[in-house]
Formats: structure tokens, C-alpha cells, sequence
């Protein structure tokens, strides 16, 4: 899993805007701090359809490059991007019983088989999600 460093700024009144110094022209917003990661993470999965990955520059590298914005009171976040693949692998997990029923009662009332279900909690947790 590769992680790019968003810069996140906001303006009073407005939205949290990010940028990646990496990926000139993918861009993300998000209403407040607990989104950005998502948003980010999104920004990127949509940006990667069209185009091929890039490798990530350095924190050091990046933070040259952006020093006026940091100064101005912008941040730097690494937003990690999953690389969606065709091939599904099967493995061998061991969860307690009750944590086990819990999930399967999770995923049955969304529709979604255990894997499916397993698949997507543990998406929304690396992307940020709560």
C-alpha cells in the first residue's frame, strides 16, 4: 500500500480543501477533520482509474515544495491508497465466536457475504473512516 501526502488547508468559513503535491489536478474537499482521509483516499482511487501510480516523493521533498503553505498554516496528511486489483486471494483468519456472529449478522443485514463484508470495514478503517 503506497501512501501520498495530501496538503490540507482551509479558509474560515470554508471546507477542508486537499491537494497532492505529487498528483498535480487530483483534488479533494471535505467538510470537516475526520473526512479528510476518506476524501483523500477517494480522490485518489477516482484519479488512479484514468491514469497509472506514481511512486510518492519524500515528506522532506514535499514539504520544500509547499513551505510558503505550511507557513501559512496548511498541513501535510499521508493518505493511503489501496491499488484495486482484479484477483481475489483466499485466507485463513481466526476471530472469536462472538466477534464472528456479530460480523456475519453485520454483513447479512447489508447483503454482503463475510469476505465482502470483512473487505469493506477493513477499507473504511485504512481510509479513515469511523
Amino acid at each position: 500500500m503506497k501512501s501520498y501526502l495530501a496538503l490540507v488547508h482551509k479558509d474560515e468559513g470554508s471546507a477542508f480543501g486537499l491537494s497532492f503535491p505529487d498528483i498535480p489536478g487530483c483534488f479533494a474537499a471535505c467538510d470537516d477533520e475526520a473526512g479528510i482521509l476518506r476524501a483523500g483516499s477517494e480522490a485518489l482511487e477516482l484519479w488512479f482509474q484514468d491514469e497509472a501510480p506514481v511512486q510518492p516523493r519524500d515528506w522532506n521533498s514535499i514539504a520544500r515544495e509547499v513551505a510558503v503553505d505550511l507557513a501559512a498554516g496548511a498541513v501535510l496528511v499521508a493518505v493511503p491508497f489501496v491499488q484495486p486489483q482484479t484477483r481475489q486471494r483466499r485466507v485463513n483468519i481466526s476471530l472469536d465466536a462472538g466477534t464472528l456472529q456479530a460480523i456475519d449478522a453485520a454483513a447479512d443485514g447489508l447483503g454482503l457475504t463475510r469476505s465482502g463484508y470483512l473487505a469493506m470495514a477493513a477499507l473504511n478503517e485504512i481510509r479513515g473512516g469511523h
